[in-house]
């Protein structure tokens, strides 16, 4: 597969990277990155009635990633692992372009791409693919850019700040909305997620959630949001759902994220065919799941992945046996017991790969 052409860079972006001499630059043969997932728990504040639009609550989880490689060689060549979404792979080549273009570093690359979240699922896929290929390529460069200014050249994060974030450090995230020059919203408070908690995940892979100009158009549908749900959520977050994570206070926590989720599933229903959720399957079964037994649960972004947060391995072990006993889990629906991930991205710099694997 070729190169696309480069993407856009976005007005935000610095017009040059920062000189570094060729003594400080370490070139490296091949490196890994593997990124994990993350929940987007919801936004505190879409109507931006203080002036300053969404504030992000976020969780990443130790379940599925993106993996890829890069190293130079004799010539351009990208390498996908077969039943990978096509259009994510030419995204990433896109990422790729854009980043030779802006450089000026245009050197021939090998990227392999391992695995791929699954697209416009809830879990992040597309930040964290642009930071996966954004951080091999800086690191394999030698460049001096962090994850953030990746992420302003590769024009991600212009709602949330969480996804960055998570790839930067994991654990549960808050953002105070994107900043007034356009550049990625930064994180108030970041907590690690408490290590005995559970999250049972709830996929349906034959449902995508809105995004691109159908998740514009949506937003632009809905109603002004009310100032009073904001303040209610704004409170919910900093005195129930944060402090009960740092406290590893499970009943505190549910209580507060079931609240906002209940919040934001209402509003958020106009544009999801009247469901809180996206998927019909997966409403169903969250329906279930939300009277039975000490939970909390929700959508992450525009779903169709769900979410149930629960106080332990043999309370999470105990929802999946009832469900399964009570037929609540509908044909196709991919259930994932995972833990919440209080570190980012693994990054490794590797010995050039065997020849015959680039050929």
């Amino acid at each position: 597969m070729s190169f696309v052409p480069a993407v856009p860079i976005a007005p935000s972006v610095p017009s040059s990277i920062p000189p570094t001499s060729p003594a400080a630059v370490q070139f490296r043969d091949r490196v890994r990155v593997s990124t994990p997932g993350r929940l987007h728990l919801g936004f505190l504040d879409p109507g931006a009635s203080l002036g300053r639009r969404f504030g992000s609550l976020g969780l990443v989880v130790d379940g599925p990633h993106t993996a890829l490689e890069l190293a130079f060689a004799g010539r351009p060549h990208i390498e996908a692992a077969p039943g990978l979404d096509a259009a994510e792979v030419e995204r990433a080549a896109a990422h790729l372009a854009a980043l030779q273009a802006h450089t000026g570093l245009s050197r021939p690359l090998h990227l392999r791409l391992l695995e791929l979240l699954p697209p416009h699922a809830g879990l992040g896929s597309g930040t964290q693919l642009a930071l996966a290929v954004g951080m091999a390529f800086t690191r394999l460069q030698g460049l001096p850019l962090d994850a953030a200014q990746v992420a302003a050249l590769l024009g991600r994060g212009l709602r949330s700040g969480v996804g960055i974030a998570g790839f930067e450090r994991g654990g549960l995230l808050l953002d105070g909305g994107p900043q007034a020059d356009g550049r990625p919203a930064r994180v108030t408070s970041h907590l690690d997620f408490p290590q005995h908690w559970r999250v049972l995940l709830v996929l349906d892979p034959s449902r995508r959630g809105l995004s691109g100009a159908q998740e514009r158009q949506a937003l632009a549908q809905l109603p002004p949001f009310p100032r009073e749900y904001a303040a209610e959520l704004c409170h919910r977050v900093l005195m129930q759902i944060l402090p009960g994570a740092a406290g590893a206070d499970f009943p505190t926590f549910a209580e507060g994220l079931n609240r906002m989720q209940a919040l934001l599933g209402g509003y958020f229903a106009p544009a999801q065919g009247g469901l809180s959720y996206t998927s019909p399957a997966v409403d169903a079964f969250m329906r279930w799941a939300g009277r039975h037994g000490d939970t909390a649960v929700g959508q992450s972004s525009w779903g169709p992945t769900a979410f149930a947060v629960l106080p332990s391995q043999e309370a999470a072990d105990a929802l999946l046996r009832a469900a399964h006993a009570a037929g609540a889990v509908a044909p196709g629906l991919r259930l994932l017991t995972v833990q919440g991930r209080n570190r980012g991205a693994d990054i490794q710099f590797l010995a050039a790969a065997p020849a015959a694997a680039c050929a």
